[in-house]
């Protein structure tokens, strides 16, 4: 079963072929990251983890049981216990139920680990199944989003206030029930 775990350096050679595997098909519906990305891909990932470790963004991957990276589900611009939210996820598992399963996992540590109590996410219009994951995952449109947050698209803003439980309260059989299990 997938297991979604924090970012950390040893995991940067699975990140790289996630995101570099998936290139193409991000590239349908956001921006691409462009050929800079992957030509200074150490660099970017080393100023992810100083980030992290300063407490302004907490990263997580979702890793199969081989070790290979299904999705990247982030935390940024944490303050004043509010956080944005973003995710991808590899495309042979889009459409699964796994991004929205693992982003109610990840709401659930937001509030526990991070004592967070509201996340924010943007999405463009054109960009139904990530407007889909969140509605399912709890979050509802707020407003519009300036164009400038989503690389020059219109789209919607949409939050959820979130509930502090202890992490351990999340029993194994509402992760399966929440769609986990069908990687």
């Amino acid at each position: 079963m997938p297991k979604l775990k924090p970012l950390h350096a040893g995991h940067a050679p699975a990140v790289l072929a996630f995101e570099l595997a998936n290139r193409a098909y991000f590239a349908a519906s956001v921006p691409d990251r462009g050929d800079d990305f992957f030509d200074q891909f150490a660099d970017r990932y080393n100023a992810l983890l100083t980030e992290q470790e300063a407490g302004i963004c907490a990263f997580y991957v979702l890793v199969a049981e081989d070790g290979s990276v299904l999705g990247r589900f982030n935390l940024v611009d944490i303050e004043d216990h509010t956080a944005k939210l973003g995710y991808r996820v590899a495309q042979h598992i889009a459409g699964r139920g796994v991004a929205t399963a693992t982003v109610r996992e990840l709401c659930q540590l937001a509030a526990a680990q991070h004592g967070l109590r509201t996340l924010r996410a943007a999405t463009a219009r054109q960009n139904a199944a990530s407007q889909k994951v969140l509605a399912k995952a709890g979050f509802v449109p707020v407003g519009p989003a300036d164009p400038a947050h989503l690389s020059g698209e219109p789209g919607t803003w949409y939050q959820r206030d979130l509930v502090i439980q202890p992490y351990s309260a999340i029993l194994p059989e509402d992760r399966l029930r929440e769609g986990r299990g069908h990687c």
